[in-house]
């Protein structure tokens, strides 16, 4: 480990401290495989005095009004919206993103805090006479310490779907970062510490042992996490069986289809924003255009936009990021690799990477172009697993139907779309899809708030959705009140 390079710390109550390991990971930047600091594998003591950290501020945070706490929520939005630009300059840095696409996480993520700011007026309970002299009201409360597991791709915006709802409601929080990039958090908390009360909000470093710790840990009540669906899988399964609350987001394949009459240009050009973007690693990319009929002018004008991208990181719209490390790359290409001895055709090849990397002036990096390949069948090996990269599957279909029946047999459940100009095409496909988060001429049709985000079958494991109402109902539960008085006894002037 190189003395020269940060070595970062953890979170717990309002203070900076070095975990009790002495174990640590390389944190490399993705442009050109260069280590920029270390990050601790933090162990399940590690964890626990966060837990107790967080557990110890839960009385006195969730005994705060809505609005008191909301107050907090206010200080902490200005101060992190300040610093914006900071802030997506952590996220080139340590994920590879580039500047326009890292200012969009920091501020989705800031719109799901700024919806937190509105939980005063949106979780007023019901207050009703149910019977003569009886009264019955409800109301939310908070669950006590609840944590977060979060993947890299989106080092700020993840972190803040879960954040904000869980400390509005009342809770205390531990959250366990990417250890590919904690460096956005970090900042995050340190930008915190002068804001929120000490014990609030918690953040311990580590990789799968230090997220078992806190999954595990006896006075953790909830648990989200974010990733891939196998993981996700055991995190649900694991957690529910110690009877926590858990929501484990997995991973996505989504399906586009492109019908006859679809604008041929916004088609394209919205295609190539949801396959590359983010290069790839975004469980809302596109994953699979399917071509209902014959289209070849929509599918060179994919491939002729795609290949216009250049490697880099500033706000340029052509600049396409790295993905996160040579694992990415090797996974990406092997799936490459193996759809075109399936037989299907390449129309860009993203494999050679050294030239496209060579255009980022950068030595090193992980870097893989944009693909393009045209599937045989819906039985091709690439068009059933997440690749996580800048792939795009293309399959023509005979019919709408034929898409549809594609689109279905999907495991995932995250996004879906069809480009067309006809409502009732549009509205025919948006009832038939089996995914939860519908696009119609929007090839990432993530959720504004207050509308939450989460998928359905192989994409989500557990109840319920994360951020929105979603969020307000996983971080509380509702204490209902029944009341009766004894009737007043009769009275007159003269008592």
């Amino acid at each position: 480990m190189s003395s020269d390079l940060p070595l970062l710390k953890n979170f717990i109550g309002n203070q900076a401290q070095a975990a009790s390991s002495t174990s640590t990971l390389a944190v490399t930047t993705p442009h050109t495989g260069e280590t920029i600091a270390y990050v601790p594998l933090s162990t399940s003591a590690d964890m626990a005095q966060a837990v107790e950290s967080a557990k110890a501020a839960f009385p006195k945070w969730s005994s705060l009004t809505f609005k008191a706490r909301s107050a907090y929520l206010l200080a902490l939005y200005n101060e992190l919206k300040s610093h914006t630009d900071e802030l997506a300059d952590l996220v080139v840095r340590e994920h590879g993103k580039n500047k326009t696409e890292a200012i969009g996480d920091v501020s989705k993520g800031l719109e799901t805090l700024e919806y937190a700011l509105s939980l005063p007026q949106l979780v007023q309970g019901k207050n009703e006479y149910v019977s003569s002299g009886i009264l019955c009201r409800d109301e939310r409360v908070a669950l006590g310490v609840v944590g977060g597991i979060v993947p890299f791709n989106f080092p700020f915006m993840v972190p803040f779907w879960a954040i904000p709802i869980a400390l509005g409601m009342g809770n205390t929080y531990v959250l366990k970062p990417s250890e590919k990039v904690p460096l956005t958090m970090t900042r995050v908390a340190e930008l915190a510490k002068p804001i929120l009360p000490a014990g609030v909000l918690n953040i311990v470093h580590g990789d799968k042992d230090a997220a078992a710790a806190l999954l595990e840990h006896p006075d953790v009540a909830a648990v989200t996490f974010v990733g891939t669906s196998a993981i996700a899988e055991q995190v649900h399964w694991r957690g529910t069986r110690l009877n926590k609350r858990v929501l484990a987001l997995g991973g996505a394949k989504n399906c586009l289809v492109a019908l006859p009459d679809c604008d041929i240009e916004l088609t394209a050009q919205d295609v190539v924003n949801s396959f590359t973007g983010c290069a790839g690693e975004r469980c809302m990319a596109a994953s699979v255009l399917l071509v209902v009929g014959d289209q070849p002018e929509l599918i060179r004008r994919i491939v002729a936009k795609a290949s216009q991208l250049k490697p880099g990181s500033d706000s340029d719209a052509r600049a396409m990021g790295p993905v996160i490390d040579q694992q990415a790359v090797d996974r990406i290409c092997s799936a490459i690799s193996g759809a075109e001895t399936e037989g299907a055709q390449i129309l860009l090849d993203g494999r050679i990477s050294e030239a496209f990397s060579a255009q980022s002036q950068m030595s090193g990096g992980f870097w893989v172009g944009p693909t393009v390949i045209r599937q045989n069948s819906a039985n091709d090996t690439a068009m059933h697993f997440e690749i996580f990269g800048p792939v795009l599957s293309i399959l023509q279909v005979a019919s709408a139907d034929e898409a549809l029946r594609v689109e279905n047999a999907n495991t995932y459940g995250n996004a879906a779309c069809v480009y067309t100009q006809s409502g009732g095409a549009a509205e025919y496909f948006s009832q038939r899809f089996q995914a939860a988060m519908i696009g119609v001429n929007i090839g990432v049709p993530v959720p504004r708030e207050p509308f939450s985000f989460g998928g359905i079958n192989r994409s989500k494991f557990g109840f319920g959705d994360i951020t929105g109402d979603g969020g307000i109902e996983f971080f509380s539960y509702r204490r209902k009140i029944t009341t009766k008085w004894a009737a007043a006894k009769e009275a007159s002037w003269m008592s």
